[in-house]
């Protein structure tokens, strides 16, 4: 079965940006460098990323894609993937990248087909996350917690996913950074 792992950071109190939609809190982190050294292990297993429309947005501009497009495949390669959205967003050229709009699970089938056995990344952001977890889809959460706080943001997953649902399978450290990876069973 096709894997669906939610692999994000957050801050100790569950929050994945602040409230402008900015990561510079994360990267301000001592020893960020140091907990994305196994990071390219992980995607070396992923087949297909999936991403809310916010989360593509700050990646397109952080990284300058639209301006440098052939650093996108320097940084994800060349797996599809597919962003959920409600609007109009701007291609990268040369990227394989997919709009979706509406429910997960009615784009699930193409996005299992298109990762042939792989790992599907859920990148961002945590409804998106949340949405796979509703359908039953989601996998894995992969938590990399930062000693940061935010006072306002975008929460790591804004619904109720109990206990039952939930079992820690390993924690490991990372220079500053709590790695944390939890089964998820489905509903």
């Amino acid at each position: 079965m096709t894997a669906v792992i939610f692999h994000t950071a957050t801050t100790l109190n569950g929050f994945l940006a602040d409230d402008q939609d900015s990561l510079d809190w994360l990267f301000a982190t001592p020893g960020a460098a140091e907990a994305e050294s196994d990071f390219s292990t992980f995607l070396d297993t992923v087949g297909v990323l999936v991403m809310g429309s916010t989360t593509y947005e700050w990646v397109v501009d952080h990284e300058e894609f639209l301006s440098h497009p052939q650093k996108w495949t320097e940084i994800y390669g060349d797996r599809p993937t597919w962003v959920f959205t409600s609007r109009d967003l701007p291609r990268i050229e040369g990227a394989d990248v997919r709009f979706a709009r509406g429910d997960v699970a009615a784009q699930w089938p193409e996005i299992r087909r298109t990762a042939a056995e792989r790992v599907v990344w859920i990148v961002g952001g945590g409804d998106l996350a949340g949405q796979f977890a509703d359908a039953g889809l989601l996998s894995e959460i992969r938590l990399s917690v930062a000693p940061a706080t935010l006072p306002a943001g975008r929460p790591l997953l804004p619904r109720r996913i109990g206990p039952d649902r939930l079992r820690l399978e390993s924690m490991t450290r990372a220079g500053q950074f709590a790695e944390l990876r939890y089964a998820v069973r489905p509903v």
